[in-house]
């Protein structure tokens, strides 16, 4: 069942949403080589909690983090640790908040030093197909038309679409219906209605679209090694469009 939130409902979101980007900001301050993703997720939490906010990711489902820190083929779901960030490097930061019982979620991969060309398009074309899907998003528009957006430029680009990771709805649950996956044909699925917030976030592979889970049962892969990059917005779909909730 979709949740459509009301007005106050959307309101504390946004403040969940601002607490995510807040935390983004800060830890891009960080993000160079030489500091691990333990230390990052540290940062991460003390911020979060300096809003009187609690990290939606720390113990959910037993996940040992406060965010999921994923580097270069590790797509999303990765458990921070002692991997030192190198120059040329990406990491994927998912990152949650929750306030007054309602959650923000947004993910973002980000270079570290300097990246290789291939990379870079990689991260701009998978950050460029989120921006596309949104301008799907408005009432009375079919679900699938924000998956096939994603979809058809992603593969344009020569890169190719996660499909066993999806999208989904949010609010006072990390996840809620619908699930939103970032490919396949358009004009499918529900309608979409003033109130609804959802996260959209593709998963863009430099190589084969297939994945498998390491032994952590946690962090997710590229099965053939190569890189991923990971971009997420929660948002709420208005009477004229859409509100991102996850930006400053």
């Amino acid at each position: 069942m979709i949740i459509c939130k009301t007005p106050r409902e959307i309101e504390i979101m946004r403040e969940a949403g601002r607490i995510v980007a807040l935390t983004h900001q800060e830890l891009q301050k960080h993000i160079q080589p030489g500091i691990t993703t333990k230390e990052l997720d540290a940062i991460a939490e003390k911020f979060i909690l300096s809003f009187d906010a609690f990290p939606s990711f720390k113990g959910y489902n037993g996940f040992p983090g406060s965010v999921c820190a994923s580097v270069n083929e590790e797509l999303v779901h990765g458990i921070p640790g002692n991997r030192v960030l190198k120059d040329g490097d990406i990491i994927s930061l998912d990152i949650g908040a929750e306030i007054n019982g309602y959650h923000g979620d947004s993910a973002w991969t980000y270079p570290v030093g300097n990246i290789d060309a291939e990379t870079k398009k990689l991260l701009d074309v998978t950050e460029k197909s989120l921006y596309l899907g949104l301008e799907e998003a408005k009432p009375g528009v079919r679900l699938s038309n924000i998956s096939y957006a994603i979809q058809s430029y992603v593969e344009a680009g020569g890169f190719s679409i996660v499909r066993e990771y999806v999208g989904h709805g949010i609010g006072q649950n990390l996840h809620e219906d619908p699930q939103i996956p970032h490919y396949g044909p358009p004009n499918k699925g529900p309608r979409l209605r003033p109130g609804m917030a959802l996260c959209i976030e593709p998963m863009v592979n430099a190589g084969s679209r297939y994945v498998r889970t390491l032994a952590d049962n946690w962090t997710v892969v590229t099965i053939d090694g190569k890189r991923c990059a990971h971009f997420e917005h929660t948002i709420a779909i208005t009477e004229t469009g859409y509100e991102i909730l996850t930006r400053i």
